[in-house]
């Protein structure tokens, strides 16, 4: 006899049963409820909301036991460890839990709150995993003498003997990403990290969560919105052969206006980047360097291009050059303002207004942070949409006659 949670995936169920359903209502054991509220949290457009709200007001017992037992499907343990969702009583036995992937524990370490830290901090499992260790001395909530106290556990046996395994030698200058072409480039300055635990949990996480999308992609080419641009200079054209072989790097006829030259690492890198599959790619994103960072963040595949936001260097100084570029899909300007550390800069919120090619729901909701000045300058920015630069003036003005009265 099927499960009614079967039923439901096939949608074999009438709306009012699913409305049961997303209440709780249903006569089925409680894992099995809260294996159906999460599948319907996760993947339901009518139910979804409903079913959030009552897991999260879902009886505790039921859910630290669902959190604490190996046989809780993994898609559950997913949603109880997800920073959205975690629940502090939950997490002691879910942190415990030998079915709970290990990349999604460093995630959480990685943007934890102080409550948060602490119970990570208590647990045994956290403490012997250097990689989860490496990842949550990152977190900015980490107190000094927490992190100093970190810097002292010891690294497993095995971690301290990878390095004198031979085979591991030779590919010291091979390229970075697994799957990629043998062709030798010159070493990058990701090379000597491509070991870097944070680099491996970053990537195994990310491969994890977007696993139904890059199957979806299956072997799309790597394609850069807008063409490929010569790092040489901010006013560079594109490079429209940089895609194709080393041929057609040859310098063409020159135009009235003179060109910058077309530097030869950055077709090196294309080159290279057009070798990767889908997955080679994402593992370049998270792991790669900043000028590989620069093309792929451009990528028309959506789950390559959002990979670069998720890499555990990319620094502030990229995210505002990211938040104002033209030549990006539209699903990373909206995911920027997810991250909380990009929203503490206000570069990268004003860069994101001034931008036209910001959703307008996205713009119109970030400019109430701006200042006055800024509010003034994208009053008057042709560039973007009729509907900025008005309330742009306005809130300007508002903020005018406001300092003007104190």
């Amino acid at each position: 006899m099927s499960r009614m949670i079967d039923q439901i995936r096939a949608s074999k169920l009438p709306s009012n049963m699913m409305q049961f359903a997303a209440r709780g209502a249903l006569q089925v054991p409680a894992a099995e409820n809260i294996e159906i509220l999460v599948y319907l949290a996760k993947h339901n457009k009518v139910f979804g909301e409903l079913a959030k709200m009552t897991l999260a007001g879902w009886d505790e017992k039921s859910c630290v036991a669902a959190a604490s037992d190996p046989q809780t499907p993994p898609e559950v343990l997913e949603y109880f460890i997800s920073p959205d969702n975690v629940r502090p009583k939950l997490l002691p036995g879910l942190l415990e839990n030998p079915s709970l992937h290990e990349g999604l524990i460093a995630k959480l370490a990685r943007s934890a709150m102080r409550d948060t830290i602490d119970i990570l901090l208590k647990s045994s499992r956290v403490r012997s995993s250097h990689s989860i260790i490496d990842v949550l001395r990152t977190n900015p909530y980490l107190k000094k003498e927490e992190a100093a106290e970190l810097q002292r556990v010891p690294k497993p046996v095995e971690t301290e003997a990878q390095p004198a395994a031979p085979a591991v030698a030779p590919a010291a200058s091979a390229p970075i990403a697994p799957g990629e072409s043998t062709t030798v480039d010159e070493p990058t300055a990701n090379d000597s990290t491509a070991t870097d635990p944070e680099h491996e949990v970053a990537i195994s996480t990310y491969m994890n969560e977007h696993a139904t999308e890059i199957v979806a992609e299956g072997e799309k080419p790597f394609h850069a919105i807008g063409g490929v641009y010569d790092l040489g200079s901010e006013e560079a054209e594109p490079v429209a052969a940089a895609q194709e072989d080393a041929a057609a790097a040859k310098p063409a006829v020159a135009p009235k206006k003179p060109q910058p030259p077309v530097d030869g690492k950055r077709l090196n890198t294309v080159q290279k980047i057009n070798s990767l599959d889908v997955k080679g790619r994402i593992q370049l994103a998270l792991k790669g360097n900043k000028e590989e960072r620069s093309i792929l963040i451009r990528d028309g595949t959506k789950v390559v291009a959002l990979a670069v936001l998720e890499a555990p260097k990319l620094s502030d100084g990229e995210v505002e050059k990211f938040a104002s570029q033209k030549n990006v899909l539209e699903s990373v300007l909206r995911q920027i303002p997810l991250k909380r550390r990009f929203m503490k800069n206000y570069i990268v919120v004003r860069n994101l207004v001034a931008n036209p090619r910001t959703p307008l729901d996205l713009g119109l909701g970030l400019m109430k942070n701006l200042l006055a000045q800024d509010l003034k300058n994208i009053s008057a920015n042709k560039e973007v949409s009729e509907t900025i630069r008005k309330l742009a003036l306005k809130m300007y003005k508002q903020k005018l006659d406001a300092a003007n009265k104190k």
